[in-house]
Parts: structure tokens; C-alpha cells; sequence
């Protein structure tokens, strides 16, 4: 409803403020992330899978980039210090896309339908509300 959503992102808007987040809705979203989805499995594999995540969400989410746009994405990661070519070739590979497919596939059947999702254990937490608890569990003796 209407109501739920203006709620949602009035509660959005206090979490960005209370973390100091530099964080700005981007007018692009929603995007296709499969594209992206699949350079996370590669930069997982390239071993660079942080930068490439801090990268893309900042770019996504800081600098409301087109990150659904191919010639984009190859500039933001070029620019920081990431070999485009070598992921994003990476990511059409068809076992990057059988990897990701799996990992999907394993998180359904783990229960999970969204993000985030944190896992702790078998126990599953879900929204960045529940950050508190998965520090909790994560600190439980």
C-alpha cells in the first residue's frame, strides 16, 4: 500500500541519517543486476571481490550511476584501479553463470528472498533492521 511504502522509506531515510551514509536513491533504479551479479562471482574468483563491491555500490547508490549499462560499468571500474575487461569477460563465462546460478539456488533453498540476508549459523536474518541481531548472534558465546 501506499501507506507501507511512504513508511518504508521514511524508516530508509532515519537509517541513512543515523549511519551517516552517503547514500542518494538513484533515478536509474530499478536496473537488471544480472550483468553485475555476475562480475561479483568473477571478482570473487579474480580475487578483488571487496573493491569490486565497494565500487559498484558506491556508484550505484553515491554517485547515481547507470549501472545497468554496460559502457558504464566498464568506466567505474577502470576507474577504480579494476580490470574491466578481464571481469566483465569473466562474467560471460558460462561457468561464472552455472556459479551464480548455484549460489542462488542454494540461498532459495536456505530461505532467503531478499536483501539483505545475513546467515549466521543456520539462523537467517533478513532487512538491515536486524544488523543488532546479527551482531548478537554473531558475539553469542
Amino acid at each position: 500500500t501506499p501507506a507501507k511504502r511512504n513508511y518504508e522509506m521514511l524508516e530508509f531515510d532515519r537509517f541513512v541519517k543515523a549511519h551517516a551514509l552517503p547514500f542518494k536513491m538513484n533515478p536509474r533504479f530499478p536496473i537488471n543486476s544480472l550483468y553485475l551479479m555476475r562480475g561479483a562471482v568473477a571478482a570473487q574468483q579474480l580475487a578483488c571481490f571487496a573493491l569490486y563491491v565497494d565500487t559498484v555500490m558506491a556508484a550505484m547508490w553515491e554517485d547515481s550511476k547507470n549501472m545497468g549499462e554496460a559502457k558504464i560499468v566498464r568506466q567505474v571500474l577502470d576507474s577504480a584501479g579494476l580490470d574491466s575487461a578481464a571481469l566483465l569477460a569473466l562474467a560471460d563465462d558460462p561457468d561464472v553463470k552455472a556459479e551464480l546460478m548455484a549460489n542462488t539456488e542454494a540461498a532459495a533453498k536456505r530461505g532467503a528472498f531478499g536483501v539483505p540476508t545475513f546467515f549466521v549459523g543456520e539462523e537467517m536474518f533478513w532487512g538491515k533492521e536486524r544488523l543488532g541481531q546479527v551482531e548478537a548472534a554473531l558475539t553469542k558465546s
